[in-house]
């Protein structure tokens, strides 16, 4: 299956492990806030919370930042008016980008991505442009050397997945939105835990991108990252090793 990319795995490992900390909960917090807002303030029956509230934790989020952030989507505090708004485009060598935001001023933010794109030869597209090569899907990632392949495999599949894979030191289960929650369950259950679980946009098919295409394509994932504004990046782009390998 398309989507694994390498960009994912090595974005995710880095968030937790420099200065990215601090950027990486005020993305969270925004989730938190919009998730309580939409959905109600109990993890219980609201499941984007609950996956936020996971995050959160999973990410060492202080539990009173949690607190605070849920009683700001429910109305219990002041707190600013997030807008999901999503954007479209296209960088180097084809590469297909699909946005998700979180914003208290879309103008502002569309004026930030539009110049990221810009600025390393990427443009802004319209709505539809790219969003058909990408699919909803749940991936639920699991330390690989905590478990064995075959244990992970039929914890999942059973519970519902759709996919297991192997990607370095650890195994990505794939399953189907309307199955997510299940396949976490279910994992759990057959004592198999997890550190990180998300629901995200999976590439249909990908793009090969080399040399100094990849390089830019990198920089505009990367400054898309560093914008508060912007919560997820999801590409169709497979990028060489070489130029992998200097965003490490």
């Amino acid at each position: 299956m398309a989507g694994h990319s390498k960009w994912s795995q090595i974005k995710r490992k880095k968030a937790v492990t420099d200065t990215r900390r601090g950027q990486m909960f005020t993305k969270l917090i925004r989730e938190l806030t919009v998730a309580a807002r939409d959905g109600g303030g109990d993890p219980n029956f609201n499941p984007r919370l609950r996956l936020a509230v996971d995050s959160a934790k999973g990410a060492n989020m202080p539990a009173e930042n949690i607190e605070r952030a849920i009683k700001r989507g429910t109305g219990e505090l002041d707190g600013v008016s997030y807008e999901e708004v999503s954007y479209e485009g296209y960088g180097p060598g084809g590469a297909a980008l699909f946005i998700e935001a979180l914003t208290d001023n879309p103008k502002r933010t569309v004026a930030d991505v539009r110049h990221i794109l810009d600025k390393h030869g990427g443009n802004l597209g319209t709505s539809g442009s790219v969003a058909w090569q990408f699919e909803r899907k749940g991936q639920i990632y699991v330390d690989a050397s905590r478990y064995h392949e075959d244990a992970v495999f039929e914890a999942a599949i059973e519970a519902g997945a759709e996919d297991v894979l192997q990607e370095e030191d650890e195994f990505i289960v794939t399953t189907e939105v309307a199955a997510f929650q299940a396949v976490q369950e279910g994992m759990r259950a057959a004592g198999v835990e997890f550190t990180q679980a998300e629901l995200t946009f999976l590439a249909r098919s990908e793009v090969a991108v080399a040399g100094k295409d990849a390089e830019k394509v990198l920089r505009i994932l990367n400054a898309l990252e560093e914008n508060d504004d912007v919560q997820r990046v999801h590409s169709n782009a497979d990028i060489d090793e070489a130029a992998m390998a200097e965003s490490r």
